[in-house]
């Protein structure tokens, strides 16, 4: 299978919310096999102290507990997702709600409990397999545990701090994934030379999807092996419609095997966070900027949502960006990657906020302080960019404000937006 097959499979996988309560079906069949098989040659069985009729009665109680509890989780998770839309963003459907494993898991529970009970309800009579109805009491008990747990775990994971430390936390994670190495003040990112034509030009094949993720080490493997520059013409997060360039080859000496290097290519109908390092800033930011639209009017999700991006800019300021040129082992070039450099992340976090919700002074100062902290505690060769945000929020703050101390108000630094203590220096 090819690699962007498997990876795109894997991701499926992780953002579907009906896979894990599968799984729970067919493990219920072979665990309900395994105990009967095990009671059989079991010389000695726990006692069980209920009647046959007070057995079936407390099967049945837990068969319509499961399928509550299978509704009400369903249930919660269409309401959950119409909130986020509405309130949040559209984009946290995949991101955090589907891919939740708490839900996934409690769902697989419930419906594991919900057909053991069903399989254990055949077989109550006083003869019958003692160890399936303690195990099924027993899975009973854990799915009412579980479905309380749920409840306030449901009202805490719908709260905007919340999304927005979960999407910050996958950022992060991408973050040092994606970018290991530290940077140093000596750092020079490799640029690429001026390219001439190409000798092979490699088109997508099928309809439009966004680039998800790239398998670096087949690329370079197989620029090696034809003994080429491959350049990669999309960036992951990059929409490709059909029949637009996807690689471009130059200096190539031998025959590119053009199905592997379309299969280290992983495509889907919309961006995920796995390697796209600005995707989870950019679901953050429209987070922020939604809630600062006059139909929302909630800066405080604004300043939240800043507080993240700021966890977020820390890390990647001091980790070394990807160089355009991937080396192989021999030190030669063989893949032209391009990705996004420092100044796009800044412009990235801070532009549409300082748009949308310069006029409020809990984003202004929120802000200010965030540019302002960055620019103390990250290397000297990050800071042209953020002075450079810097400066645009003190114009738009001219613009904005006309009365001096309003004025003076907005350009405060405080990390709570208001109520935080300014810092004036």
């Amino acid at each position: 299978m090819a690699w962007n097959r498997w990876y795109g499979i894997r991701s499926y996988i992780g953002s579907s919310l009906w896979v894990i309560p599968f799984i729970a079906l067919v493990l219920e069949q072979i665990v309900l096999r395994g105990v009967l098989a095990l009671s059989d040659k079991l010389a000695w069985t726990p006692l069980w102290p209920l009647t046959q009729e007070a057995t079936s009665a407390a099967l049945q109680t837990i068969i319509t507990l499961s399928l509550s509890f299978l509704v009400f989780t369903f249930g919660s998770i269409l309401v959950a997702i119409q909130v986020a839309s509405g309130q949040l963003t559209p984009r946290i459907i995949a991101t955090a709600l589907l891919r939740d494993n708490v839900i996934r898991l409690t769902a697989g529970l419930f419906v594991f409990t919900l057909l053991f009970a069903i399989g254990a309800v055949a077989r109550p009579n006083a003869s019958g397999p003692r160890l399936i109805l303690w195990l099924a009491g027993f899975l009973g008990l854990a799915s009412v545990c579980a479905f309380l747990y749920l409840i306030d775990y449901a009202a805490r994971l719908l709260r905007p701090g919340s999304i927005l430390w979960r999407i910050a936390e996958d950022g992060r994670n991408v973050v040092k994934d994606v970018y290991p190495r530290p940077v140093q003040d000596n750092d020079r990112g490799l640029r690429a030379p001026p390219l001439g034509a190409p000798d092979l030009t490699i088109a997508h094949r099928g309809s439009g999807a966004v680039v998800i993720a790239v398998n670096i080490p087949a690329l370079v493997a197989e620029a090696r092996r034809v003994d080429c520059l491959v350049e990669l013409v999309p960036r992951v997060g990059d929409f490709v419609d059909a029949d637009e360039p996807v690689f471009r080859l130059f200096d190539v000496k031998g025959a590119a095997d053009q199905e592997r290097l379309i299969g280290s290519v992983a495509l889907a109908p919309e961006r995920t966070i796995e390697q796209d390092a600005t995707f989870a800033i950019r679901v953050i930011v429209d987070v922020a900027i939604k809630a600062l639209s006059p139909a929302i009017n909630d800066p405080t999700t604004g300043v939240l949502a800043i507080d993240q991006l700021h966890r977020l800019l820390r890390q990647i300021g001091r980790r070394h960006l990807h160089d355009e040129i991937v080396k192989d082992a021999d030190g030669r070039g063989r893949l032209l990657l391009r990705t996004p450099d420092w100044d796009d992340f800044v412009q990235l976090a801070c532009c549409e906020i300082r748009l949308y919700g310069a006029g409020n002074f809990q984003i202004a100062r929120r802000l200010r302080a965030m540019i302002e902290d960055l620019v103390a505690s990250l290397p000297e060769r990050r800071h042209p960019p953020l002075r450079q945000e810097l400066r645009l929020l003190d114009q738009t703050i001219d613009r904005l404000y006309l009365m001096p101390e309003d004025q003076a108000l907005a350009r405060a630094s405080d990390m709570q937006g208001l109520g935080g203590g300014a810092n004036r220096n």
